[in-house]
């Protein structure tokens, strides 16, 4: 990307926050988050992002007054606004685009293959001359359960099933590696970036929700009694 500049997320849900940031790691670009709008107005203005993704409801400030201020401010007047709302109505788009955003998304109707695409395409509008292309599309399927993770989706049975960002990398993890046995301790450190040695129930608590929501096709996720858990291409029923 353009002299290595980030993307700049803000939002306050951390869920959304991280698989917005996830999906645009994978997809090549950099990126940097806030999860309010004093602390993007901070960022941005110590590190000109390349781009910002920005949450209309924020907790301090609308995503519309950051909008305005860092148009007001030198470094960031040229940056590109991609504004993300649960806000769908034309009013808040014609405000979103009267202070200065440049597209904008609907959380109700959100793809993460979409924002990806309206990302390269205002950076590529803006004149960024190096924006990353897409990687091949990486997806598997294993019976009822086919996950594609460049779209970042899940369906079981050929319905989609609503993952949280970090169930969404937790599956991947284990299915990447399919046949072999992770241990607590690779989970917390390759799925939630903590100390492999933590002691803690966060890896058995996701797979127990994880498992909830893959149904019938939960038996792809093993327990191995004593070390992790191991995803099973062919589990018996």
């Amino acid at each position: 990307m353009d002299d290595q500049r980030p993307i700049l997320v803000v939002d306050d849900e951390e869920d959304l926050l991280n698989l917005v940031d996830m999906t645009l790691r994978r997809e090549g670009f950099r990126t940097t988050k806030a999860g309010s709008g004093q602390e993007a107005l901070v960022q941005a203005k110590a590190f000109p992002p390349a781009l910002v993704i920005l949450d209309l409801m924020l907790p301090d400030l609308s995503g519309t007054e950051v909008c305005r201020r860092l148009r007001a401010m030198p470094e960031t007047r040229d940056v590109p606004v991609i504004m993300l709302t649960a806000r769908g109505e034309e009013i808040d788009r014609v405000i979103g685009f009267e202070v200065g955003a440049d597209d904008y998304v609907v959380k109700s109707s959100f793809s993460v293959r979409e924002l990806v695409l309206r990302v390269r395409a205002v950076l590529r509008r803006r004149g960024v001359a190096e924006v990353p292309e897409a990687p091949s599309a990486q997806r598997i399927r294993y019976g009822a359960l086919s996950i594609d993770e460049a779209a970042h989706r899940v369906w079981v049975s050929e319905e989609e099933i609503e993952l949280t960002a970090t169930e969404f990398k937790l599956l991947w993890e284990l299915a990447r590696r399919a046949g072999r046995v992770q241990s607590r301790g690779a989970l917390l450190e390759h799925v939630w970036d903590m100390p492999p040695d933590l002691n803690t129930r966060t890896v058995d608590t996701h797979v127990k929700r994880l498992r909830e929501k893959l149904g019938v096709a939960a038996a792809h996720v093993e327990t191995v009694r004593g070390v992790g858990y191991r995803f099973n291409t062919q589990p018996t029923e």
